[in-house]
């Protein structure tokens, strides 16, 4: 599939990140595109959206280092200037967000408010 960079990453990977989100893509052979997003819910109001999906109507297209990545336009207020994180070690194991939108984050760090 041939893919054409739209805009520049509105979000930023870690090193960590990176390394963990090839590793998944190589260990599943349908994964397509990376989706970054939000949606309603989660303690704070909004909840992170990071899995592998196809592109939709009003989706944006992306790379971040070598990762072919998808947005919908309208979740890029919300996120522009986040940084996602891998975190492998013993008190915690995942994926963070570090978003400077965010008014409000919970306890669990994959919610929040604007």
């Amino acid at each position: 599939m041939s893919m054409q960079a739209t805009q520049a990453a509105p979000v930023s990977l870690t090193t960590q990140a990176v390394e963990e989100i090839k590793r998944l893509m190589d260990s599943d052979p349908n994964s397509r595109l990376l989706r970054v997003g939000v949606k309603g819910g989660g303690c704070s109001g909004m909840s992170y959206v990071l899995g592998f999906d196809e592109k939709k109507e009003g989706d944006e297209e992306f790379y971040i280092h070598g990762i072919p990545c998808i947005m919908n336009g309208a979740h890029a207020i919300y996120l522009l200037g986040m940084q996602i994180d891998w975190q492998d070690g013993l008190n915690s194991r995942g994926f963070t967000f570090s978003n400077p939108n965010a008014s409000k984050t919970c306890g669990c760090g994959s919610s929040f408010a604007v």
